[in-house]
Protein backbone atom coordinates (compact mmCIF):
# COMPACT_ATOMS: atom_id res chain seq x y z
CA UNK A 1 0.00 0.00 0.00
CA UNK A 2 3.07 2.53 0.83
CA UNK A 3 4.93 2.34 -2.44
CA UNK A 4 6.86 5.38 -0.90
CA UNK A 5 10.21 4.71 0.37
CA UNK A 6 9.99 7.47 2.96
CA UNK A 7 6.04 7.44 4.30
CA UNK A 8 6.93 3.45 4.62
CA UNK A 9 9.45 4.18 7.01
CA UNK A 10 7.26 6.96 8.90
CA UNK A 11 4.13 4.43 9.31
CA UNK A 12 6.81 1.93 11.15
CA UNK A 13 8.38 4.40 13.12
CA UNK A 14 4.80 5.91 14.26
CA UNK A 15 3.35 2.44 14.90
CA UNK A 16 6.23 1.32 16.98
CA UNK A 17 6.61 4.61 18.90
CA UNK A 18 2.86 5.65 19.30
CA UNK A 19 3.07 4.08 22.95
CA UNK A 20 6.03 6.22 24.02
CA UNK A 21 5.11 9.65 22.25
CA UNK A 22 1.74 9.39 23.52
CA UNK A 23 3.02 8.64 26.95
CA UNK A 24 5.13 11.78 26.46
CA UNK A 25 2.27 14.40 25.63
CA UNK A 26 -0.01 12.93 28.51
CA UNK A 27 -0.41 16.31 30.29
CA UNK A 28 -2.36 17.54 27.24
CA UNK A 29 -5.94 17.94 28.66
CA UNK A 30 -7.28 18.55 25.13
CA UNK A 31 -8.81 22.04 26.02
CA UNK A 32 -7.18 24.14 23.08
CA UNK A 33 -4.69 23.28 20.07
CA UNK A 34 -1.12 23.69 20.81
CA UNK A 35 0.93 24.35 18.12
CA UNK A 36 4.05 22.93 18.70
CA UNK A 37 6.65 23.32 20.97
CA UNK A 38 7.15 26.67 22.30
CA UNK A 39 4.62 27.60 20.04
CA UNK A 40 1.47 28.85 21.38
CA UNK A 41 -2.10 27.68 21.16
CA UNK A 42 -5.25 28.58 19.52
CA UNK A 43 -6.78 31.07 22.54
CA UNK A 44 -3.72 33.01 22.15
CA UNK A 45 -3.22 33.03 18.31
CA UNK A 46 -6.59 33.17 16.94
CA UNK A 47 -5.68 31.31 13.57
CA UNK A 48 -9.02 29.71 13.16
CA UNK A 49 -11.76 31.92 13.80
CA UNK A 50 -15.08 30.62 15.26
CA UNK A 51 -15.02 26.85 14.76
CA UNK A 52 -18.59 26.39 16.54
CA UNK A 53 -20.55 24.07 13.71
CA UNK A 54 -17.79 24.57 11.44
CA UNK A 55 -16.00 20.93 9.45
CA UNK A 56 -12.70 20.61 10.62
CA UNK A 57 -10.27 18.09 8.80
CA UNK A 58 -6.74 17.02 11.00
CA UNK A 59 -4.02 15.93 8.83
CA UNK A 60 -1.35 13.47 11.03
CA UNK A 61 -3.77 13.81 14.06
CA UNK A 62 -1.84 10.99 16.19
CA UNK A 63 -3.60 10.35 19.15
CA UNK A 64 -6.40 12.95 18.36
CA UNK A 65 -5.37 15.90 20.90
CA UNK A 66 -6.07 18.62 18.60
CA UNK A 67 -9.11 17.35 16.98
CA UNK A 68 -10.75 16.46 20.24
CA UNK A 69 -9.58 20.11 21.41
CA UNK A 70 -11.62 21.61 18.54
CA UNK A 71 -14.82 19.23 18.80
CA UNK A 72 -15.03 20.40 22.49
CA UNK A 73 -15.76 23.94 21.21
CA UNK A 74 -18.09 22.58 19.01
CA UNK A 75 -16.63 21.38 15.81
CA UNK A 76 -17.43 18.49 13.31
CA UNK A 77 -14.07 16.98 13.30
CA UNK A 78 -12.58 14.30 10.84
CA UNK A 79 -8.60 13.02 11.74
CA UNK A 80 -6.48 11.37 9.84
CA UNK A 81 -3.11 9.70 10.16
CA UNK A 82 -0.87 7.04 8.51
CA UNK A 83 -0.16 4.88 11.94
CA UNK A 84 -2.63 2.95 12.64
CA UNK A 85 -1.44 2.45 16.28
CA UNK A 86 -2.04 6.48 16.69
CA UNK A 87 -5.80 6.22 15.08
CA UNK A 88 -6.21 3.46 18.23
CA UNK A 89 -5.06 6.48 20.40
CA UNK A 90 -7.14 8.93 19.26
CA UNK A 91 -10.53 6.82 19.20
CA UNK A 92 -10.10 5.95 23.06
CA UNK A 93 -8.16 9.64 23.44
CA UNK A 94 -12.01 10.50 21.95
CA UNK A 95 -14.33 8.24 23.88
CA UNK A 96 -12.54 8.79 27.22
CA UNK A 97 -13.04 12.77 26.66
CA UNK A 98 -16.92 12.02 25.84
CA UNK A 99 -16.81 13.96 21.99
CA UNK A 100 -17.30 12.76 18.85
CA UNK A 101 -14.74 12.42 16.13
CA UNK A 102 -14.19 10.61 13.12
CA UNK A 103 -10.66 9.33 12.81
CA UNK A 104 -9.05 6.86 10.02
CA UNK A 105 -5.57 5.35 8.98
CA UNK A 106 -5.24 7.43 5.75
CA UNK A 107 -1.45 8.66 4.43
CA UNK A 108 -1.52 11.89 3.18
CA UNK A 109 -0.94 10.79 -0.48
CA UNK A 110 -4.45 9.66 -0.22
CA UNK A 111 -6.36 12.40 1.23
CA UNK A 112 -8.26 13.02 -2.36
CA UNK A 113 -10.31 9.73 -1.10
CA UNK A 114 -12.45 12.43 1.27
CA UNK A 115 -13.45 13.85 -1.42
CA UNK A 116 -16.32 14.39 -1.93
CA UNK A 117 -16.57 16.04 1.14
CA UNK A 118 -15.81 19.41 1.88
CA UNK A 119 -14.02 21.42 4.64
CA UNK A 120 -14.51 24.64 6.20
CA UNK A 121 -10.59 24.48 7.92
CA UNK A 122 -7.90 22.10 7.77
CA UNK A 123 -5.46 22.06 10.24
CA UNK A 124 -2.70 20.42 10.94
CA UNK A 125 -0.05 20.23 13.74
CA UNK A 126 3.88 19.49 13.73
CA UNK A 127 3.26 16.93 10.77
CA UNK A 128 3.45 18.53 7.70
CA UNK A 129 7.24 17.46 7.57
CA UNK A 130 5.99 13.75 7.37
CA UNK A 131 4.68 14.44 4.11
CA UNK A 132 6.49 13.08 0.64
CA UNK A 133 4.93 15.74 -1.30
CA UNK A 134 3.74 18.42 -0.75
CA UNK A 135 2.96 19.80 -3.58
CA UNK A 136 0.28 17.32 -4.12
CA UNK A 137 -1.23 17.57 -0.45
CA UNK A 138 -1.64 21.02 -0.79
CA UNK A 139 -3.51 21.09 -3.83
CA UNK A 140 -5.95 18.49 -2.34
CA UNK A 141 -6.01 20.75 0.76
CA UNK A 142 -7.51 23.07 -1.44
CA UNK A 143 -9.87 20.74 -3.23
CA UNK A 144 -10.91 19.34 -0.01
CA UNK A 145 -11.87 23.76 1.29
CA UNK A 146 -15.05 25.30 1.10
CA UNK A 147 -14.22 28.95 -0.59
CA UNK A 148 -12.89 31.14 2.21
CA UNK A 149 -11.69 27.72 3.25
CA UNK A 150 -8.77 28.26 5.99
CA UNK A 151 -5.71 25.77 5.85
CA UNK A 152 -3.47 26.34 9.75
CA UNK A 153 -0.39 24.18 9.81
CA UNK A 154 2.70 24.26 12.01
CA UNK A 155 5.99 22.26 11.65
CA UNK A 156 9.35 22.34 13.31
CA UNK A 157 11.31 25.62 12.35
CA UNK A 158 14.18 24.61 9.60
CA UNK A 159 16.23 27.29 11.34
CA UNK A 160 16.32 24.97 14.76
CA UNK A 161 16.73 21.83 13.05
CA UNK A 162 20.16 23.23 11.89
CA UNK A 163 21.66 24.00 15.14
CA UNK A 164 23.01 21.18 17.78
CA UNK A 165 21.58 21.86 21.23
CA UNK A 166 24.47 20.22 22.68
CA UNK A 167 26.97 22.92 21.67
CA UNK A 168 24.78 25.03 19.63
CA UNK A 169 27.19 25.15 16.32
CA UNK A 170 25.39 24.36 12.95
CA UNK A 171 25.33 20.59 12.40
CA UNK A 172 24.48 20.98 8.35
CA UNK A 173 23.79 23.13 5.94
CA UNK A 174 20.24 24.99 5.22
CA UNK A 175 20.34 23.89 1.76
CA UNK A 176 20.67 20.04 2.01
CA UNK A 177 16.75 19.67 2.19
CA UNK A 178 14.50 16.50 1.15
CA UNK A 179 14.66 13.00 2.97
CA UNK A 180 16.15 12.29 5.61
CA UNK A 181 16.69 9.54 7.94
CA UNK A 182 17.97 8.43 11.07
CA UNK A 183 19.02 5.09 12.82
CA UNK A 184 17.88 5.00 16.55
CA UNK A 185 18.73 2.51 19.04
CA UNK A 186 15.87 2.03 21.49
CA UNK A 187 16.62 1.19 25.44
CA UNK A 188 15.42 -2.52 23.85
CA UNK A 189 18.34 -2.60 22.12
CA UNK A 190 15.75 -2.91 18.81
CA UNK A 191 16.52 -0.53 15.85
CA UNK A 192 14.55 1.83 14.53
CA UNK A 193 14.35 4.47 11.18
CA UNK A 194 13.14 7.98 11.51
CA UNK A 195 12.07 9.75 8.88
CA UNK A 196 11.56 13.40 8.12
CA UNK A 197 11.52 15.65 5.00
CA UNK A 198 13.54 19.39 5.47
CA UNK A 199 12.38 21.97 3.37
CA UNK A 200 13.44 25.69 3.16
CA UNK A 201 10.96 28.55 4.39
CA UNK A 202 11.04 29.52 0.24
CA UNK A 203 10.24 25.89 -0.76
CA UNK A 204 7.45 25.90 1.92
CA UNK A 205 5.84 29.11 0.54
CA UNK A 206 6.30 28.56 -3.07
CA UNK A 207 4.40 25.40 -2.53
CA UNK A 208 1.49 27.37 -0.59
CA UNK A 209 1.80 29.97 -3.96
CA UNK A 210 1.58 26.99 -6.52
CA UNK A 211 -0.86 25.24 -4.75
CA UNK A 212 -3.26 28.00 -5.30
CA UNK A 213 -3.97 28.81 -1.35
CA UNK A 214 -3.46 32.46 -0.74
CA UNK A 215 -0.26 32.82 2.01
CA UNK A 216 -1.85 35.06 5.03
CA UNK A 217 0.35 35.06 7.69
CA UNK A 218 3.88 33.38 9.00
CA UNK A 219 3.51 33.09 12.75
CA UNK A 220 6.73 32.34 14.74
CA UNK A 221 5.72 31.95 18.08
CA UNK A 222 7.88 31.67 21.42
CA UNK A 223 5.53 30.64 24.77
CA UNK A 224 7.74 30.41 27.31
CA UNK A 225 5.08 28.45 29.30
CA UNK A 226 5.38 24.80 27.57
CA UNK A 227 4.15 21.90 29.82
CA UNK A 228 3.17 19.67 26.72
CA UNK A 229 5.78 19.98 24.07
CA UNK A 230 8.85 21.10 26.16
CA UNK A 231 10.35 17.86 27.20
CA UNK A 232 13.46 16.80 25.35
CA UNK A 233 14.43 20.25 24.34
CA UNK A 234 17.26 22.31 25.50
CA UNK A 235 16.33 25.91 26.68
CA UNK A 236 19.77 27.58 25.62
CA UNK A 237 18.66 26.63 21.94
CA UNK A 238 14.91 27.20 22.70
CA UNK A 239 15.68 30.75 23.81
CA UNK A 240 17.40 31.75 20.47
CA UNK A 241 15.30 30.03 17.96
CA UNK A 242 11.94 28.92 18.60
CA UNK A 243 11.44 25.44 17.36
CA UNK A 244 7.51 25.99 15.63
CA UNK A 245 6.67 27.79 12.64
CA UNK A 246 3.06 28.28 11.39
CA UNK A 247 1.57 29.05 7.94
CA UNK A 248 -1.75 30.38 7.61
CA UNK A 249 -3.82 30.05 3.89
CA UNK A 250 -7.06 30.72 2.68
CA UNK A 251 -8.56 29.57 -0.06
Amino acid sequence: MYKEKGEEIIKEWWDAASNYYQKEISSDKMADVQYGPFGSNERKLKLLGKIKGKKILELGCGGGQTSIALAKKGAICTGIDISYKQIEFARKNAKKEGVAVEFMELPFSKINRLRPKKFDVVISVMAIQYCTDTNLLLKNVKDLLVKNGIFVFSIEHPFYLLIDPNDMKIKESYFDVGLKIKKDKWPDKSIHYFAYYERKISDIVNIIINSGLKLERIIEPFDRQDKIWGMGYRRALVNKIAPTIIFKCRK
